[in-house]
Formats: C-alpha cells, sequence, structure tokens
C-alpha cells in the first residue's frame, strides 16, 4: 500500500475509525454516524490509505482489529476521553450559578485547613464545584506562576512570579505527644524537655525539620530519631500510636487530635504561614472572592482554637 501524507488525515476519518471500534461493524458504525454502511467502509479504505498501513483484516465480509488498530484505539480513546471532559465543562459553564472552582494546595492544607473553607463555601453557594489538587512545593508555586489554577495556598509568605500572595495565617509548630505521656503534663515545652525522647521526624529535605534540628542542636539537646516521614500526617499517627513525640504545624496537629494525642505549646518558636496564591493573568472567577473569605474565616477560626488553654 503506498503511503500517503498523514497530515490530510482528518478529524472525520478518526471519527470512523472510532465508530468501527465501538460498533464492531461498519453496519454499526453507520447507524452511530447517521450515515452509510457504504460510506464509512469507504472513509475507513481512506484512512488506511492515508496511513500506509491495515488497521482491519477482513474476515469472511466482517472486519477485525489488528495489533495497530488495538494501539491506535488506545490513543483515540485518551484524546476521545479529553474532548468528553471539554465539552461537559462548555456544558457546565452554560448552567445559572455552575461554577467549577480549581485549587491547588500542599497536601496538609488539603487535610487540615481547606475542608473546613470548603464546608463554608458550599453551605453558602450550593452550585459551586471545587477541584482540589494537592501537590508540593517547588511544583506547588510553579504551577501557579503558569496560571493553571484560580487559588493556591502555600506555607510560602513571598508571591512566586505571576501570582499575588495573601498570608492567612501565621501561627507557630506544636508538640505532638501520646496522650498518656509524661512530657502531656506540662502545657508548655522547653527544648531541655526532648532530651532522651524518641522522636518521630519530618524528612530530612523538609524545611521545618531543618529548623527543629537547628533549635535542639542549638540547645544542646539530643534526641534518639525513631523515625521520620514526609507527612505531617503521617508523623502524628506514628505519634498516636506511642512510637515517639513529635514537633508538627498546627493545622495538622489540631486535626489528628483525639484520645490518643495531645499538642503541647513550645517555649521556643518555630513560624508556620499559609498564604493564599491568586494568579495575576488568569481571569478570576466569581467564585475567588467568596472562596478567600471562606478561607480567612477558616484560618480565623483554627487561630482562635490554637490560642485557647491547652
Amino acid at each position: 500500500m503506498q503511503s500517503i501524507p498523514a497530515s490530510r488525515i482528518t478529524h472525520r476519518h478518526i471519527e470512523v475509525f472510532r465508530a468501527v471500534m465501538t460498533a464492531g461493524s461498519a453496519t454499526g458504525a453507520a447507524d452511530l454516524l447517521h450515515s452509510s454502511q457504504p460510506t464509512v467502509s469507504r472513509e475507513l479504505a481512506r484512512l488506511e490509505s492515508l496511513l500506509g498501513y491495515a488497521l482491519f483484516e477482513r474476515v469472511q465480509g466482517r472486519l477485525r482489529a489488528n495489533a495497530r488498530a488495538l494501539v491506535l484505539w488506545d490513543e483515540v480513546q485518551r484524546s476521545w476521553q479529553g474532548l468528553e471532559r471539554v465539552v461537559d465543562r462548555a456544558v457546565t459553564l452554560g448552567r445559572d450559578g455552575a461554577v467549577q472552582l480549581s485549587v491547588l494546595c500542599l497536601p496538609a492544607l488539603a487535610h487540615a485547613l481547606l475542608p473546613g473553607a470548603a464546608g463554608r463555601l458550599l453551605r453558602a453557594r450550593p452550585q459551586t464545584q471545587l477541584s482540589v489538587t494537592p501537590q508540593e512545593s517547588p511544583l506547588l508555586e510553579e504551577w501557579m506562576s503558569a496560571q493553571r489554577f484560580d487559588v493556591g495556598l502555600s506555607e510560602q509568605t513571598t508571591a512566586p512570579p505571576g501570582t499575588r500572595a495573601e498570608v492567612l495565617l501565621t501561627l507557630d509548630e506544636v508538640a505532638v505527644v501520646p496522650a498518656g505521656h509524661a512530657l502531656a503534663q506540662r502545657s508548655v515545652l522547653l527544648p531541655q524537655d526532648f532530651a532522651g525522647q524518641p522522636f518521630v521526624s519530618l524528612s530530612a529535605d523538609d524545611p521545618y525539620r531543618r529548623q527543629i534540628d537547628a533549635c535542639f542542636e542549638q540547645a544542646g539537646v539530643s534526641r534518639p530519631l525513631r523515625v521520620e516521614t514526609h507527612s505531617a500526617a503521617a508523623v502524628c499517627a506514628m505519634v498516636q500510636h506511642g512510637l515517639g513525640v513529635a514537633i508538627v504545624n498546627p493545622l495538622t496537629a489540631l486535626a489528628e487530635a483525639d484520645e490518643r494525642l495531645v499538642l503541647r505549646r513550645l517555649a521556643f518558636s518555630i513560624p508556620f504561614s499559609v498564604a493564599a496564591l491568586l494568579p495575576l493573568y488568569r481571569p478570576p472567577l466569581p467564585e475567588v472572592a467568596p472562596m478567600l473569605q471562606a478561607l480567612r474565616e477558616e484560618a480565623a477560626s483554627v487561630t482562635a482554637r490554637l490560642m485557647l488553654p491547652i
């Protein structure tokens, strides 16, 4: 079969191929396309001619997809699903009050701050839809700079290029200890209180881990590092199971506090902040302002809870 430039392949050819694969026959494809069987067969033959190879075997008048057709079918399916998402999005935008707000945030904030703010927003505006994507730094800041999301939530208070930042809260890291632990009897913990205590730590490349280690090094305090992990929620889970004590961000500590885990203030400061990032060049949806207000209210509520006596 002589090859003809593939650039002459049209969307119609792919549509015919998809219909044949879906229906299993040219006759069935014709029904799907509201066309005729000879037209479908002609368009399919034209596609094969343009590609320079066959996609189907003709066995007793029936079409049987070959290996190349199956590989192409996988690609067509992925592309069609993307098109269907675009169509669904276009239809949704035409409904009164139906808005999907895309939020990019650190995993810890998706767990501890955003759910409360989302609840506030959706109770006030039930038609709103939220798409939440957890991502770690520095990809989070890079994606916000690329204008890919409506709102971002970061622990960095300096706005990445192409964004503006609004600080929502500034607190301190806190200690988390097993409920029955001796340190749970104290309301404020000194560096020396951790001496010799098995410690559950954040991973070595975590910026808070570096600050925590520096504080204990400066105080001359040694802690047996029993477990380390990337996730503050995982740190809390280890503490709940009695594997040691730890220092984590106050939002995660508050979310995880229960009958097995208590949080305690520190006599030294390891600052923790949360900022909302807003893209400068992405047209703002009407729901961005209400989302920001919900985040402010939730941040104020969390701050008030953490200021209560422990």
